[in-house]
This record gives structure tokens, C-alpha cells and sequence, in this order.
């Protein structure tokens, strides 16, 4: 089963984009991101109770949980959200996003003395041509600056968020990690909301539906499935994975909410995984 994750984190981290955008129709981007965090919060503690995990932790583990939490679900997923809502295309979040293995791999060798072979930098490249090749790229458009701006912040959200929990991973139980992480992303978007938006959920069976799937497949199921991998794989080819996201999105939009499939998607889709397999191979 352990190593059939990377294989189904792919598979429930793209299908995120998808829902996420079904959500964006219905409620604003903080104001969503505070509403889904606020159950997760629940959920993971829930869970830990009858699992009898300890769920008061040292402050120093508490805070090293919620700033992973800011990191991730406040910094990524708000930047990237917020860029949807101020129209930058997602084709765009997704290619500044996609940079995140690139960096990964670069402050991995030096922070945790990880080699990075030859094979897994071509792998690395492979995989971010692949993505390109997916997400067709217009760059004679102009797009918002403030939008650009949160993408970059998104980035850097998650290539730091993705570094640090490797230092801190093992520390608490995962389920409690991952409450507090929620908790962080919460108030950290409720913060957001408060300054820079009229909240508003319209709970059409549509949203509810979506911000189910964000829940349980994502909150409960992709992200704590990222975690492990993060704790028990090298950084580096945790990340590398990251780069099928754009051709599985593209594969899935065609199948569920009939979105265009192009030879492109395809040969992207061929090239991203061969890119993913060169890096992770042993």
C-alpha cells in the first residue's frame, strides 16, 4: 500500500483543481479556504481523540505545526485562490508553481545533505518541459500584477513549507501535526478575509459537493499522504511528483467536466513521466 501513495497523491492532488475551481464560482477565496479548514481542524482532532493520540503537544511543536499550516494552506493555497479570483489563469498559478521541485531541489542538497544526481536533475527537467508542454503558456497576455505577485508568494509557501516540515517531520503524531497545521491555515485565512474581502459562501449543491471532495479527498487524504511522503522519501523526489499535476489535471478535466484533451496534454503527460520516474528511480 506505502508505495502506491506517490500514485494516489497524484491522483487526489490534481483532482484539487478541479473542485477548487467549482468552488471559486460559489464563495470567496478566503472565505472558502476559512470554511474548509475550519472542519478539517475538527476532523484530524476527532480522529487523533479515538486513536488516543496526545493532543496537547509542546509549544514548540504546536508552533512548528501552525507556521507549517500558515505556510501551506494560508500562503500557497491562499496566493494561488486569490490569483483565480483576480483573473491570472490558472494555466499561469499552475506553470510559477510548477518551479517549486526546481527550488526544492536546490536548497535540499545544502539543508539536509541530499545528493542530487545527475539522472534526477534531467529527470527534474523532463518533468517541468512536460508541464509546459500541458499547460500551453500565452505569454503575450498581460495578467495582473498583484495577481503574479500572490503566485509568487504561493511558491515560495510551498517550496518553504515543503523544506521545513521535512526538518520538523516525526516530531507529534500526524493526524495531531495536521490539525494544527489546519488551524494555522485557518486563522491565517480568516485574517486575509477580515483585510482584503466581502466574505461570502453561497452553499449551492455544487460548492457543497466540491468543498466535500477539498475535505476529505484533499485535507484528509492528499495532504497527509504528502506528509508521510515528505517524512519517509527523500525532499527532492517527494517534490518531483508535483510535476504530473498539470498533465493528471488535464486528463481529468477531460473526463469529468469535459474540458478539451489536445495531443499536447498527451505528449506532456508521456514526458512528465518519464521526467518523475528518471528522478525517483533508485
Amino acid at each position: 500500500m506505502v508505495n502506491f501513495f506517490p500514485l494516489l497523491f497524484i491522483l487526489l492532488w490534481s483532482s484539487a483543481f478541479i473542485s477548487g475551481k467549482i468552488i471559486t464560482l460559489d464563495a470567496t477565496p478566503f472565505a472558502g479556504l476559512s470554511f474548509r479548514f475550519a472542519i478539517v481542524i475538527f476532523g484530524f482532532l476527532i480522529y487523533a481523540y479515538f486513536k488516543k493520540e496526545k493532543i496537547l503537544v509542546p509549544i514548540k511543536n504546536f508552533f512548528e505545526s501552525f507556521l507549517t499550516g500558515v505556510l501551506f494552506h494560508g500562503i500557497y493555497l491562499g496566493g494561488c485562490w486569490y490569483a483565480f479570483s483576480v483573473g491570472v489563469p490558472a494555466a499561469i498559478v499552475a506553470l510559477i508553481v510548477t518551479l517549486q521541485p526546481i527550488l526544492t531541489n536546490i536548497f535540499s542538497g545544502p539543508l539536509f545533505n541530499e545528493k542530487i544526481s545527475w539522472k534526477q536533475w534531467v529527470g527534474v527537467i523532463l518533468g517541468f518541459f512536460g508541464s509546459i508542454i500541458v499547460l500551453g503558456i500565452d505569454f503575450n497576455n498581460e495578467y495582473p500584477l498583484l495577481g503574479i505577485l500572490t503566485c509568487l508568494a504561493a511558491l515560495a509557501g510551498i517550496t518553504i513549507g515543503t523544506l521545513w516540515q521535512k526538518k520538523l517531520s516525526g516530531n507529534i503524531p500526524l493526524s495531531v501535526n495536521n490539525a494544527y497545521q489546519a488551524l494555522g491555515g485557518c486563522l491565517f485565512n480568516l485574517l486575509l478575509m477580515t483585510l482584503f474581502e466581502n466574505p461570502s459562501i453561497h452553499f449551492t449543491t455544487s460548492f457543497i459537493l466540491a468543498i466535500s471532495h477539498q475535505i476529505f479527498f484533499i485535507s484528509f487524504g492528499a495532504f497527509a499522504i504528502l506528509m508521510y511522503l515528505i517524512k519517509n522519501r527523500s525532499v527532492n523526489k517527494t517534490s518531483t511528483l508535483f510535476f504530473l499535476v498539470p498533465p493528471v489535471s488535464a486528463v481529468m478535466a477531460f473526463v469529468f467536466i469535459n474540458e478539451t484533451l489536445t495531443k499536447f496534454d498527451i505528449l506532456g503527460l508521456v514526458i512528465a513521466s518519464i521526467g518523475v520516474y528518471v528522478a525517483t528511480r533508485k
